[in-house]
This record gives C-alpha cells, sequence and structure tokens, in this order.
C-alpha cells in the first residue's frame, strides 16, 4: 500500500471512533484491520484451508 492511501485509510480509522476513545482502541482498529487484509490476500494467493483438511491435518475427527 502506498503512503497516501495508507494516511487516507488512517485518516478514516480515526475518524469513525467515537468522541471519547482511547489508544488501545484505536489500536485494537488498526490491529482487526490489518488481520482482515492479511485474511483477504491469504484468500487472493489461495492460501486457504478448508475445515475438512484442518480437521483431518489434525485427527481431530
Amino acid at each position: 500500500m502506498d503512503k497516501r492511501t495508507l494516511i487516507k485509510e488512517a485518516n478514516t480509522l480515526i475518524s469513525d471512533l467515537p468522541e471519547e476513545t482511547s489508544w488501545d482502541e484505536l489500536m485494537y482498529k488498526i490491529y482487526v484491520r490489518q488481520k482482515i487484509e492479511n485474511g483477504l490476500k491469504d484468500i487472493e494467493e489461495n492460501r486457504i484451508h478448508s475445515t475438512q483438511e484442518v480437521e483431518k491435518h489434525f485427527e481431530l475427527k
């Protein structure tokens, strides 16, 4: 992501916070956003596994 896009997205996250907020809330929003983006990238790059594959790998069933 380029700097301009990152700044725009960060500003959106900040502007969506309630008036009374904390650094912890901001950091949580950033953390969740990052995890979602990583998950979407994994899907795009076909780095996903079905529930059945995971269960078989860990011999859960």
